[in-house]
C-alpha cells in the first residue's frame, strides 16, 4: 500500500464495523439473499434521500445505464448524445442497448457535456441524452432539460459518480426522465462488492426496469422482455442502509478537503484546480487538477515515487477506443483533458498533513 493511497476506506470500515456486521448478521438470519425485504428498504431510503418515487437496485452501475435505457423505450439504431470524456461504461451500455453513441465535446472547466454545443449534433435519429455528471459535479442541467424538451428527447443521467450532489438545490437523479447510480466500492457511497440503482419518477420506466433486472418477468417463470440477471444481493444492500445516512457528512468532509487543496494549489500557475459551478454542489468523488500536457505524466512519477498515488480519469476519450471509434471525429477539449487531468487523492478523512505533503510534492515536480 502506498504511503497516501487515492482512497482509504480503513476509516470507514473501523467506524461503521458494529453496524456493518450486525447487518451482515441480519441478512444471514432471514435467509433472503437475492432483492427480498433488505433491497426494498433500500430502494425506499434512496427514493427518500433522493425526492423520487420509484428506485430500483441493481447489480451494477453500468446496468443501471443499460437498463434505463431500455426501460425508456430506447430501440437498436436509435441515436444517444453523451461525452467522449467518461468512463466507458457510459457508451457501452448505449451500444449495447443497439443505439449510436454520437459524442460532443466538453466544457474545459468542468470536463462535463458542453451543452450549447448539442443541438448542431442532433439528427432526426436522435432520441436521447445522456449527461455525465463526471467527479461529482452536475451537469448544466438547465440547459439541456430546455433542449430535450424542445425536441422531444428523453434524459437519462448519469450520475454514477455523483450521488448526493446537487444542481440549483435539487439532487442529482432527478434532473432527467431517469437516472443511474452506482455503488462500486470507490463510490462515495459505495458497497463492498458491485452495485447499482436506476431512479425515476415515471412509474411505467419503473416498471420496465423491474421486469428487465429479473429476466424480463414481473412473475418468475413468465417473461414478458428479453432480460437481464441484474438484481443487487442483500448483504450490498444490507451494507449501504448502514452508509446511507453518513452520505451527507461524508460529501461535506470531501468538500472541505478539496478547499483545503485549493488553498495549496491555487497559486500555482501550472495547476488548474477544479472550477465549480455556480449552479452545483459537488461532491468531488474525484478532485481533478489539470496540468500542463508535457508535465502530467513526470509529476505522477514524481509523486509515485514518493509514495503517493494519482489517477487519469482518463487518459484516453471515448471517440478513440475501439469499440467507439469515430475516425472522423474530432473533440479537442476532450482530447486535451486527456493529456492533461490528473486526480489527485481524496477521502472524507484524509488527513490536512497527507493533503500537506500530496501538495509539496505535486509543487516540488513542475
Amino acid at each position: 500500500m502506498t504511503a497516501i493511497p487515492m482512497l482509504d476506506l480503513r476509516g470507514e470500515v473501523e467506524q461503521l464495523s458494529g453496524e456493518i456486521e450486525a447487518a451482515i448478521r441480519r441478512v444471514l438470519r432471514s435467509g433472503h439473499f437475492i432483492l427480498g425485504p433488505e433491497v426494498e428498504a433500500f430502494e425506499q431510503e434512496i427514493a427518500a434521500y433522493l425526492g423520487v418515487p420509484h428506485a430500483i437496485a441493481l447489480n451494477s452501475g453500468t446496468d443501471a445505464l443499460l437498463i434505463g435505457l431500455r426501460a425508456l423505450g430506447i430501440e437498436p439504431g436509435d441515436e444517444v448524445v453523451t461525452s467522449p470524456f467518461t468512463f466507458a461504461a457510459t457508451a457501452g451500455a448505449i451500444r449495447l442497448a443497439g443505439a449510436i453513441p454520437v459524442f460532443v465535446d466538453i466544457d474545459p472547466a468542468t470536463f462535463n457535456l458542453d451543452a450549447g454545443q448539442v443541438e448542431r449534433y442532433l439528427s432526426p435519429r436522435t432520441r436521447a441524452i445522456v449527461p455525465v455528471h463526471l467527479y461529482g459535479q452536475a451537469a448544466e442541467m438547465d440547459a439541456l432539460s430546455e433542449l430535450a424538451a424542445r425536441h422531444n428527447l428523453l434524459l437519462l443521467e448519469d450520475a454514477a459518480q455523483a450521488l448526493g450532489a446537487r444542481h440549483r438545490s435539487r439532487n442529482v437523479g432527478t434532473l432527467g426522465h431517469a437516472a443511474a447510480f452506482s455503488f462500486f466500492p470507490t463510490k462515495n457511497l459505495g458497497a463492498y462488492g458491485d452495485g447499482g440503482m436506476l431512479v425515476s419518477s415515471d412509474a411505467t420506466v419503473a416498471d420496465r426496469a423491474r421486469k428487465l433486472r429479473a429476466h424480463g418477468s414481473a412473475k418468475k417463470y413468465f417473461n414478458e422482455l428479453l432480460g437481464y440477471n441484474s438484481r443487487l444481493d442483500a448483504l450490498q444492500a444490507a451494507i449501504l442502509r448502514v452508509k446511507l445516512p453518513y452520505l451527507d457528512a461524508w460529501n461535506a468532509a470531501r468538500r472541505a478537503a478539496a478547499q483545503r487543496y485549493d488553498e495549496r494549489l491555487g497559486a500555482l500557475a501550472e495547476v488548474t484546480i477544479p472550477l465549480r459551478s455556480p449552479n452545483a454542489e459537488h461532491v468531488f468523488h474525484q478532485y481533478t487538477v489539470r496540468l500542463p500536457a508535457e508535465r502530467r505524466d513526470a509529476v505522477q512519477k514524481s509523486l509515485a515515487a514518493a509514495g503517493i498515488a494519482s489517477m487519469v480519469y482518463y487518459p484516453q476519450p471515448l471517440h478513440r477506443m475501439a469499440p467507439f471509434a469515430q475516425k472522423s471525429a474530432t473533440f479537442p477539449v476532450a482530447e486535451a483533458a486527456a493529456r492533461e487531468v490528473l486526480s489527485l487523492p481524496i477521502w472524507p478523512t484524509i488527513s490536512e498533513s497527507a493533503q500537506h505533503e500530496v501538495a509539496r510534492v505535486l509543487k516540488q515536480s513542475l
